[in-house]
């Protein structure tokens, strides 16, 4: 029988998914399709008092097993740090890119299943819906405005360029090509022709209405940038100390890279290696690009299934998927759905007309997204079965995800695969760039200084992006916009890698010669997503 705080976390997943059904849809929550997610100030209101509703029956309930336990503290975490969010007035003011609504929106269009003229309804549905949602959220940015909760104007001005792309019209187009002549034909070309209206007047708003009135300051301050640390990470951290942390990881990387660099050409600085490779390991073309991912992912299962990990039938293929036109930057991985009927797919942004692609510091990014990172791990939770809440099987805490993920490149380093030439220099630069994504956020919001005693501004930011996080020319502009616009997020890569490593050094210390790194990879999967303040606690117990 399903305890009480079992059913409250299935019931919360349930209603919330019915408030956000984009939302859940993105989630690969199994939900009765809905078209549309309520983006106005009254949808926000009822997401946070289902958020206060649910907490107060949390708190009436007692555990009744160890599993009780763990699924009743992440259920809380994650709510108070939701409705931190909502108190504050968050969602009034939710303009950021590269990743936003307007991304997310094409995003759900996208992941919707397309294998009957059923589904094919699903999508024209949601793409006439569209209008509907950013006429929702523009009466929310209004409101905010009025109460004085403001974005930053950067981040309207570039949300502005991702509206403007999608306005275009190629992105929803092509879904109408692919369906072909049949009955749903007219539903979804007009259900596109009202997306693209919609995100031509989004971008018009933002430009010409929101971003004068929007607040000229990037930084978030203290206060705003405390909840959204306690979101991301799960944990309430010294800022500070992790700001000074964060300097000193970054210089210890950059030995480990001048030693690598070495490695390519004797003598050769990391900028002259970084050329050398450029110039000797790419691939041209698309197709050519897809296919040497898919290759290397199946790869990684190949090599670490039943050795390192024990990976679950399901889990043995990641499906490669190109995005066209994106402006993210970075590559992203969405989740298989709640009944496995839809892959986890890896998202590979080839925007900018780009034809040729570096392959050498590629590598490292497919074990993060891929295996043994983000697939094994949202895998295993939507695995779980009863072991976990449903709600446990359906969230995310990004310290604990992203430091994972982050992990998994650091036991890929220490298992020796990186030996494709430049591939462990691929591996260090990604270090140094989560490294300085910590410096570079914690110090731009909370106005630090920097070492010389400088002050951060977006053009400093974009040069210590380039300089010490050794990031591709091509990535640094949306890569500080990201930051900007979504506070702490950068943070939980290092940090949350940090969480992980001393958890396994934990482990090893205390088991000695009984530790066995196969068996603290399934159990460290199976407990779930935890926040960072839970990880060492809940780890602590994997024997």
């Amino acid at each position: 029988m399903t305890s009480p705080i079992f059913a409250l976390c299935d019931e919360y997943v349930s209603r919330s998914a019915a408030l956000d059904p984009v939302a859940a849809g993105a989630a690969g929550i199994a939900v009765e399709f809905a078209a549309a997610s309520d983006y106005s100030p009254e949808g926000h209101a009822a997401r946070a008092a289902l958020i206060g509703e649910t907490l107060r029956r949390l708190a009436s309930l007692q555990p009744r097993c160890e599993a009780d336990v763990q699924a009743a503290a992440h259920l809380r975490e994650r709510l108070e740090a939701e409705s931190a969010s909502h108190e504050i007035g968050e969602p009034l003011c939710a303009v950021q890119a590269p990743f936003g609504l307007i991304t997310d929106l094409r995003d759900s269009v996208d992941l919707l299943p397309r294998g009957t003229d059923d589904q094919w309804r699903d999508v024209a549905a949601r793409l006439a819906a569209i209008p509907l949602m950013l006429d929702g959220w523009r009466t929310s940015l209004e409101t905010g405005l009025a109460q004085g909760t403001r974005a930053a104007r950067r981040q309207a001005l570039e949300s502005a360029v991702q509206a403007d792309i999608l306005a275009g019209g190629g992105t929803h187009e092509a879904l109408v090509t692919g369906y072909g002549d049949g009955p749903v034909l007219g539903e979804l070309a007009g259900g596109a022709a009202a997306a693209h209206a919609a995100y031509a007047e989004a971008a018009r708003y933002l430009r010409e209405d929101y971003a004068p009135r929007a607040a000229e300051r990037d930084a978030v301050g203290a206060e705003r940038y405390a909840v959204a640390a306690r979101l991301s990470l799960g944990d309430d951290i010294d800022l500070l100390d992790a700001y000074e942390w964060g300097w000193a990881e970054l210089g210890r990387i950059e030995a480990e890279l001048a030693a690598e660099a070495d490695r390519v050409r004797p003598g050769a600085s990391v900028d002259e290696a970084t050329a050398i490779l450029n110039e000797t390991c790419y691939v041209e073309g698309l197709d050519a690009y897809r296919r040497w991912l898919q290759e290397r992912h199946d790869w990684a299962v190949e090599q670490l299934h039943g050795t390192h990990f024990d990976i679950p039938e399901p889990l043995r293929r990641v499906d490669v998927t190109l995005a066209l036109g994106s402006t993210s930057g970075s590559a992203y991985y969405t989740s298989p759905s709640e009944d496995m009927s839809r892959p986890g797919r890896t998202w590979w942004p080839v925007g900018g007309g780009r034809d040729r692609f570096e392959t050498w510091p590629e590598l490292t990014t497919v074990f993060h997204e891929g295996v043994p990172g983000h697939h094994l791990q949202f895998g295993a939770t939507r695995l779980a079965g009863d072991g976990l809440s449903r709600f446990g099987r359906n969230s995310w805490v990004s310290g604990h995800g992203e430091g994972w993920a982050l992990y998994a490149e650091r036991l890929a380093d220490e298992l020796g695969w990186f030996t494709e030439p430049g591939t462990r220099l691929g591996m260090l630069g990604g270090s140094a760039l989560r490294a300085t994504r910590v410096v570079v956020d914690i110090g731009v919001h909370l106005d630090l200084p920097l070492p010389d005693g400088s002050r951060w501004t977006f053009e400093k930011a974009c040069d210590v992006l380039r300089d010490r996080g050794r990031c591709e020319p091509h990535r640094i502009h949306s890569e500080v916009v990201r930051y900007f616009g979504w506070p702490a997020q950068a943070i939980s890569y290092k940090l949350g890698e940090r969480a992980w490593l001393a958890a396994r050094e934990e482990a090893r210390q205390r088991l000695g010669a009984n530790f066995d790194l196969r068996r603290w990879h399934t159990s460290a999967l199976e407990i779930g997503p935890v926040g960072l303040a839970g990880l060492a606690e809940a780890l602590h117990r994997i024997d």
